[in-house]
């Protein structure tokens, strides 16, 4: 009987652990689930904290009184080369639009691809520029970057402000050594030429679909 019983016994041992080995995944993958859902509110709400610091770079939040990120439309836009749809914010104040804020990317930079932030006002004019993302060379082309910018009275990012593309000549629309308007660091124009070229493509972008971007939702 003894040959007969081990079988049987190894068996059911078998059987039993891998009872229990299910058991603990499901366990495992329940407390995984739960552990997500507790702390999904959280990490979203420190994601949106995070946009809203970059957001205030180039809109300061006195100039609407809506939320924000709950106030968008999405758009197939591959004028703003960001690789799908994209997303425009719409500040209001009172009620009425008064400026937009989107992504853009400028994909000719000298290391590669430089994400840019910008708003636009209700007229066309731009508010602010942040480069939000980019690998350009430190000490070179990464003063496009305030944060990198020596220059913190007068960044080099700045000067987009106050512009609107749809009335300012394309030609304008270049560094001084190409004999536009824009400054540039002796040496590292490739990074600069990639911004202006990118920022007026995507303000014309926006201009000529306002009314598509402002409809009701």
């Amino acid at each position: 009987m003894t040959p007969t019983r081990k079988p049987k016994t190894a068996l059911r041992m078998a059987a039993r652990t891998a009872l229990i080995l299910f058991l603990f995944v499901v366990a495992f993958t329940a407390l995984l689930a739960a552990a997500h859902l507790w702390t999904r509110p959280s990490i979203e709400a420190a994601a949106a904290g995070e946009k809203m610091k970059l957001i205030d770079e180039v809109l300061p939040r006195d100039r609407y009184d809506n939320d924000l990120l709950d106030d968008a439309v999405t758009l197939d836009a591959p004028e703003l080369d960001s690789g799908g749809p994209s997303r425009i914010l719409r500040a209001r104040k009172d009620g009425r639009i008064v400026a937009l804020v989107f992504e853009t990317v400028a994909p000719d930079g000298y290391a590669g691809n430089i994400r840019l932030l910008l708003a636009l006002d209700a007229g066309g004019r731009i508010i602010g520029v942040r480069a939000v993302a980019h690998k350009e060379t430190p000490g070179l082309g990464d003063y496009i970057d305030p944060r990198k910018d020596r220059d913190k009275a007068h960044p080099w990012i700045a000067q987009f402000d106050g512009l609107n593309p749809a009335i300012i000549d394309a030609r304008e629309w270049r560094v001084k050594k190409d004999g536009g308007r824009f400054d540039s660091m002796a040496g590292a124009t490739v990074t600069p030429r990639a911004v202006i070229k990118a920022v007026r493509r995507a303000a014309l972008f926006i201009a000529a679909n306002r009314e598509l971007i402002q409809a009701p939702r």
